[in-house]
């Protein structure tokens, strides 16, 4: 079955980086897309970054141009490296298959806070 294991979240300070890591298993990794999303405490899932099987990439307006989404198929790993990190961006990180919410993980925690 699918499986998804985040890591890499933790506490930075404001203008800091961190870069999240997402092991896959369980189903086809070079064919499928995959994405990032978030959810902050008290709020709706957020979209952050999506990269398609053709390494076609997109971003949320909200962290387009600080994160860079990237995949290595050959290790079935989904990256996401985030740079000038603001205290907005402090949620759950979780990776999904294909915009399916069924398919997160228990997602890594990232905190940015002086």
């Amino acid at each position: 079955q699918v499986q998804l294991v985040e890591s890499g979240g933790g506490l930075v300070q404001p203008g800091g980086s961190l870069t999240l890591s997402c092991a896959a298993s369980g189903f086809p990794f070079a064919s499928s897309d995959m994405g990032w999303v978030r959810q902050a405490p008290g709020q709706s899932s957020e979209w952050v970054a999506y990269i398609t099987s053709k390494q076609v990439k997109s971003y949320g307006r909200s962290v387009a141009g600080r994160f860079t989404i990237s995949r290595d198929n050959n290790k079935n790993t989904l990256a996401l490296q985030m740079n000038n990190l603001k205290p907005e961006d402090t949620a759950i990180y979780y990776c999904e298959k294909s915009l399916d919410p069924q398919s997160r993980g228990r997602g890594t925690q990232v905190t940015v806070s002086s």
